[in-house]
């Protein structure tokens, strides 16, 4: 009998650790928040501090802000203590890993800049083009911070998003969902000056290929969908469409080394979180089952050419899309981490509405 204790025991030390654990991690994001929040002015005010049902908390769009505007303040109308409180926010929401990813695409925005600026000056691009690429909006500042309800309330949530960047938390009194979580890079390899070789998303990239070059000709054949590279993911913004459809080979059926490369791809992108926060959200996947989760792939087995992958779990979804943009080539990067059921707080929706609404 004594054997049935302790592990209860422990399964309930360890439930209290994730539970303080959690409540630590929001408090600390909730107190810079607060300062933020209260750091906003009228204009910006109006802008970014959003009701909590406001339907811009429930969207989102990787798409330049040239192209789709964005809720919220923009960095390039905040000052600079603002701007430092929303590092702080980052910094307290993300590891140092994705921390450093998630500055470091909004990082390629002025680098795009300065490649096209080049390109023109040196006549390598006409007029029109230049014009078109200019329209587009690309910088720094053109990522916008928006507060969804009050962070000194119990219920609410924070967006930042621009090109190739879609962060959005939302909070509730137990609860707290961390997706849509949308990452991308143009270009995935920047290939001259200082920067030449800098890859943001370089890490998922790597451990996709070395995966499906560890599948035998046989596990392939399952894995490979079609060679026809959709030119974004499947479940982009504005597509409408759902991965419903179970497809590609399952981890039960991969090696034990096979199975270890596919774990890692997901604590690419789930550790991309604070510790704490990432081991709650990664435990969740291990006890739904590893066995469970699905590896497709679409086009060549080489980097250099367009490839898709996807793996597409009982609790969560990871697309990865080198094809996309108007190039269609294999130097732009779209990926999404999901969590189904979840997203924008779908648990602390139906937390809140079974509390308020019996």
């Amino acid at each position: 009998m004594r054997r049935p204790t302790l592990l209860l025991a422990f399964a309930c030390m360890a439930c209290l650790f994730q539970t303080n654990a959690q409540s630590a991690y929001k408090e600390e994001i909730r107190g810079y928040a607060i300062a933020l929040y209260k750091s906003l002015d009228t204009p910006q005010r109006i802008q970014g501090a959003r009701d909590f049902n406001d339907s811009a908390r429930t969207k989102w769009n990787n798409l330049p802000v040239g192209l789709r505007p964005r809720a919220g303040v923009s960095i390039g109308h905040m000052t600079d203590d603002q701007r430092k409180l929303v590092h702080r926010i980052l910094s307290a929401s993300f590891s140092s890993q994705g921390y450093l990813k998630a500055t470091g695409i909004m990082h390629l925005d002025e680098l795009l800049n300065r490649y096209f600026d080049s390109l023109y000056y040196k006549k390598a691009i006409n007029d029109t083009l230049y014009t078109m690429v200019r329209g587009l909006l690309w910088s720094p500042k053109n990522y916008y911070f928006a507060f969804f309800g009050s962070p000194e309330d119990a219920t609410w949530g924070f967006k930042l998003e621009g090109h190739h960047l879609s962060v959005n938390f939302t909070f509730g009194p137990q609860q707290l969902s961390v997706t849509p979580f949308f990452v991308g890079t143009d270009p995935a390899e920047y290939d001259n000056s200082e920067y030449a070789g800098y890859r943001v998303l370089g890490q998922e990239e790597d451990l996709g290929i070395k995966l499906i070059h560890l599948l035998s000709p046989d596990q392939q054949k399952k894995a490979i969908k079609s060679s026809a590279v959709p030119g974004d993911i499947i479940t982009a913004a504005e597509s409408g469409k759902r991965l419903v459809e179970d497809w590609g080979i399952t981890a039960a059926a991969m090696t034990k080394e096979q199975k270890a490369v596919l774990q890692y791809i997901i604590r690419e992108y789930v550790f991309n979180l604070e510790y704490d926060k990432a081991m709650e959200e990664y435990n969740k996947i291990l006890q739904a089952g590893i066995d469970k989760i699905y590896f497709g792939w679409i086009g060549a087995t080489d980097e250099m050419k367009p490839h898709y992958f996807v793996l597409n779990g009982p609790t969560f979804l990871i697309e990865f899309d080198n094809n996309g943009g108007p190039r269609n080539g294999a130097n732009h990067i779209h990926s999404i981490w999901r969590e189904k059921g979840k997203e924008y707080g779908g648990d602390v929706l139906r937390e809140h509405y079974l509390k308020e609404h019996k």
